[in-house]
């Protein structure tokens, strides 16, 4: 499929998911407010619990601002997969999408993207807001865009094992589950470092934890590409192996959901 083909038919895409959203526009000004009610939330809480507390030596409510949001961000993309897939099942409409021109990982990577850029959208009135509650952010644009590119492969990946686990066995959701139910361990409320010793070994296991952690050292600290280059190359090797892993899980689920009639089964 060429690079034009490609940029085609995300743009088909995403204008029929933005159509959609149009339609039901209420649902922004919701998330937005809900938004703004955490931001408060965490505001106060770092307000209340004082200036003397500073995580990894940045202040703490930045510290809850890009924790928060960039992991929410990431968790979501992940449930983007998953949804594609399950709605495809409930509308009956998966066993054709899968036989198109299309290869299936691809088609359900376009469909999961459209979600990625409202996320972004809803990422960046985060942040705006976060700053307007007084974070202090030094942004490194360049390594933020690193961190961030690199953070959406690793999404990618798990949604593609996400989707595989529901095509499989129709249980995707509980990946998702198990994402968010590890969320004390990636440093997304406090540093991992005031863990005990084996829990520290199992969320360095935890890609996100990598990715938390290299946005804020660009974001609030400032830092260049070559000062975090060290979690740079963590954030590859994860993507360089979770990516192609969740590639060749995917097809392989799919063609033995084929073989099986068990496609549409949800």
């Amino acid at each position: 499929m060429s690079v034009a083909s490609l940029l085609d038919k995300t743009a088909v895409i995403v204008r029929r998911d933005a159509l959609t959203a149009i339609r039901y526009r209420a649902g922004f000004l919701l998330g937005g407010a809900g938004a703004l009610a955490e931001l408060a939330a965490f505001y106060y809480l770092a307000q209340a619990i004082g200036p003397g507390f500073r995580p990894d030596g940045v202040e703490y409510f930045a510290f809850l601002l890009i924790g928060t949001g960039f992991y929410t961000f990431l968790l979501m993309g992940v449930h983007a997969f998953l949804q594609t897939v399950q709605e495809a099942q409930q509308d009956g409409t998966l066993e054709v999408l899968m036989t198109t021109a299309t290869s299936p990982p691809v088609l359900v990577f376009l469909s999961a993207m459209s979600a990625f850029v409202v996320n972004t959208v809803t990422l960046a009135f985060y942040l705006i807001m976060g700053l307007v509650f007084g974070a202090f952010l030094k942004a490194n644009v360049l390594a933020s865009i690193v961190v961030f590119l690199l953070s959406i492969l690793l999404a990618v990946a798990i949604g593609l094992l996400t989707a595989a686990v529901q095509i499989s066995i129709q249980k995707g959701s509980s990946v998702v589950w198990a994402l968010g139910s590890v969320w004390f361990l990636t440093g997304a409320l406090f540093p991992v470092a005031t863990l005990p010793h084996w829990l520290r070994a199992v969320a360095a296991a935890i890609p996100i934890t990598h990715a938390l952690d290299a946005m804020r050292m660009a974001l609030i600290e400032g830092l260049s590409v070559r000062e975090i280059s060290g979690k740079l190359l963590i954030l590859t090797a994860f993507v360089a192996v979770m990516l192609p892993l969740g590639l060749a899980i995917f097809s392989w689920a799919l063609r033995r959901a084929r073989l099986e009639g068990t496609l549409s089964f949800y």
